[in-house]
């Protein structure tokens, strides 16, 4: 398999992640969607990231669809999510949020990036979505004191959880304020522990 995207990316992360967990061999092209758009588009024509290229050439697009691929790969009793029941759903609420998070926070880049005079009012409105979906998570977090959020199981929340705060702490440090969400950056600090986050990592720069 090849996965394509750099893992400054917290969607390609959590894919890479959960293959290092799955203990699935790939070989990992970091292509930008930007510098490296034109060798992207053969296999995903949005030239979007992550893209998942199968040992038989078949391509997956989008980190939800991959994932979804992986766990059946993996099997219900190895898969990073309940098969079905509230522990599934609450898992998949879960990674929405934070995945959601980071659209906003993708956004918040680009806006500032790629335009000349911004839009203040585009640019509060991501702010505003950034810390109303970590409030929501700080308070959940804070009610669960397990290691992660289904006890000492790891699950697709945990990792993309993990991946958000990270995103978040690189990306946009003059924005917001980490401590302001403690449960979250112990959560975060928490799975940066394990070899399968330490395999799969790369610091995002701030475009100048």
């Amino acid at each position: 398999m090849i996965l394509i995207g750099q893992f400054d990316s917290p969607f390609v992360r959590r894919v890479g992640v959960a293959m290092q967990v799955y203990g699935l061999a790939y070989e990992h092209r970091p292509w930008s969607t930007f510098g490296d758009a034109d060798l992207i588009r053969p296999y995903n024509p949005l030239t979007r990231v992550p893209t998942l290229v199968l040992d038989g050439g078949e391509v997956l697009i989008e980190s939800f669809a991959i994932l979804d691929w992986l766990d059946e790969l993996a099997g219900p009793d190895k898969a990073l999510i309940d098969a079905a029941g509230d522990g599934r759903r609450q898992t998949l609420r879960r990674s929405a949020l934070a995945t959601g998070l980071c659209d906003k926070m993708v956004s918040l880049i680009y806006e500032r990036a790629l335009h000349d005079v911004t839009s203040e009012a585009w640019l509060n409105r991501c702010e505003t979505q950034v810390g109303a979906a970590m409030d929501a998570l700080e308070r959940e977090r804070a009610g669960a004191a397990l290691p992660y959020w289904s006890g000492d199981r790891l699950t697709h929340a945990d990792i993309s959880l993990a991946c958000a705060v990270r995103f978040l702490g690189e990306a946009h440090p003059t924005i917001f304020a980490l401590a302001r969400w403690p449960n979250l950056v112990a959560h975060g600090e928490r799975c940066e522990a394990l070899a399968a986050f330490q395999a799969v990592k790369q610091v995002f720069i701030p475009p100048a």
